[in-house]
């Protein structure tokens, strides 16, 4: 069973975002993601600007579900699905905030890995922020997937 995401981030499209077919670039998904990674990062890190970003992203998967318009404010949620000893893994998923029903706009993931970049290498991940991530959206078992919720 899918966990929920405990943390949701409001995205708002942007004009400049539309292109000739009259819907959002498909390339503004990743700006989605990353609008909502970044505030999700402030709240499990405690940091905010680029001094405060002490990973890099590996990978990342998009699916689009239907399309994104404007003007609209979107409902972006973040969960983290693999929590590992220097990397972890992201599900996003984009909802419209403006609907009722919140219709599934897009969903995706990224793989981050914690990284030292005075060193040029991949790092531990910061006690304190495994910590944190682990409070918000654990806990997580072996191979760092997280443990099913209590009913």
């Amino acid at each position: 069973m899918d966990q929920p995401f405990r943390f949701r981030h409001a995205v708002v499209v942007r004009f400049k975002d539309i292109d000739v077919g009259g819907h959002a670039h498909h390339s503004h998904a990743l700006v989605y993601f990353e609008e909502a990674r970044a505030a999700w990062w402030a709240e499990v890190s405690g940091q905010t600007g680029l001094d405060g970003v002490d990973y890099i992203l590996a990978e990342c998967t998009i699916r689009w579900h239907a399309r994104v318009l404007w003007p609209k404010t979107l409902d972006v949620g973040v969960r983290c699905t693999k929590l590992g000893k220097r990397h972890f893994h992201l599900t996003y998923e984009v909802r419209d905030a403006d609907e009722p029903e919140g219709d599934l706009l897009i969903s995706g993931g990224t793989v981050q890995v914690s990284y030292d970049y005075s060193a040029g290498r991949a790092a531990p991940l910061d006690p304190g922020t495994r910590a944190a991530i682990e409070e918000l959206d654990g806990p997580f078992g072996p191979g760092g997937v997280p443990l099913p919720e209590e009913t």
